[in-house]
């Protein structure tokens, strides 16, 4: 699962608001604590001057090139290929477009499983303020890394916690966020030796290894499907607050090939999360062909399976306009 962080003990209250508040810069909090959890003074309002109504700073032409419902994205210099790093990685340019597609300049974006940090990073390309979460210290570490070369205009923050995402509501106040959006664990999906079936070459570098994010017990990494269907609905059902009315919550996940089964993440988080409040609004496919290199044979001649690592879903929900 992914994480947040706490002000370290010798710090004044005084002090560590006043870190938060200072925007233009990344901040990670470390070492959070059943004892000490604080709501986080982290901006959440347009500065932009678009109509009220309006989902978005977009303009028609680029309303119009988000409508289909196949994306494809490329990734750049900053982007983390190495799985070294982190075994499940999505581009900027993926985060980028979420973020343009669902919030207005200045507001608040929450990843609750912020991993490399790559949606605190699109935040801040975006000029929107942005938390994320994950149990893992490095990589609450990685992600100050990646945020330190801070762009020449805007006046956004992007903060990094180490904690538990089931913790989320004792740091932000209800109605505050604008978009979730973020890419999950997949169940214990990576918890195994991978055996390459779809690749090309099998014998790379990830041959036999595990890629799961950690062994932690609280990590939604190491449960069974049906456990971690439970998990992410309960954590989701705490986030459904912080969202504004009509705010959208974006969810990136595969299906997963295992044991001559194809397991369907994606139908099991739609039905857990319609369960706990949201409405689905769209389905859309991240087509990653021009992504992904030297795939094999997956099945020949006997068993037709549609490869997994070529798309992956986007899958969009909203806070209903009455809640509660």
């Amino acid at each position: 699962m992914k994480a947040a962080t706490k002000r370290p003990s010798d710090d004044s209250d005084d002090e560590h608001s006043a870190d938060l508040n200072s925007l233009g810069s990344a901040r990670t909090i470390r070492e959070s604590s059943d004892s000490y959890r604080a709501k986080l003074a982290i901006a959440s309002a347009r500065t932009c001057e678009c109509l009220h109504n309006h989902l978005n700073c977009m303009t028609a032409k680029e309303w119009l090139k988000s409508q289909p419902g196949v994306w494809q994205f490329n990734y750049e210099g900053r982007d983390i290929r190495d799985k070294s790093l982190h075994p499940a990685t999505f581009p900027i340019s993926l985060s980028r477009k979420i973020i343009d597609l669902f919030t207005h300049a200045g507001e608040l974006v929450l990843d609750p499983f912020v991993g490399s940090g790559t949606t605190l990073l699109a935040a801040q390309d975006a000029n929107r303020n942005a938390l994320g979460f994950d149990l893992q210290r490095h990589f609450i570490d990685l992600c100050e890394h990646r945020l330190a070369q801070k762009p020449l205009f805007g006046d956004s923050a992007q903060i990094a916690v180490q904690d538990d995402a089931r913790h989320i509501p004792q740091y932000l106040e209800p109605g505050t966020v604008s978009l979730i959006w973020t890419s999950p664990p997949y169940a214990n999906l990576l918890n195994r030796k991978r055996k390459n079936k779809s690749r090309r070459d099998r014998k790379n570098s990830q041959l036999g290894k595990v890629e799961q994010y950690s062994q932690d017990q609280r990590d939604l990494g190491t449960m069974p499907l049906a456990e971690y269907t439970h998990e992410m609905g309960e954590i989701f059902e705490q986030l459904l607050p912080l969202l504004k009315p009509e705010a959208h919550c974006v969810v990136n996940v595969p299906d997963m090939w295992w044991e001559n089964q194809r397991v369907t993440i994606h139908v099991s988080l739609i039905e857990e999360l319609r369960k706990r409040g949201y409405e689905l609004r769209n389905t859309i496919i991240w087509d990653r062909t021009n992504i992904v290199n030297r795939i094999g044979i997956f099945g020949w001649p006997s068993n037709f399976i549609t490869m997994g690592t070529t798309f992956e879903y986007l899958l969009d929900f909203w806070r209903p306009p009455v809640y509660g």
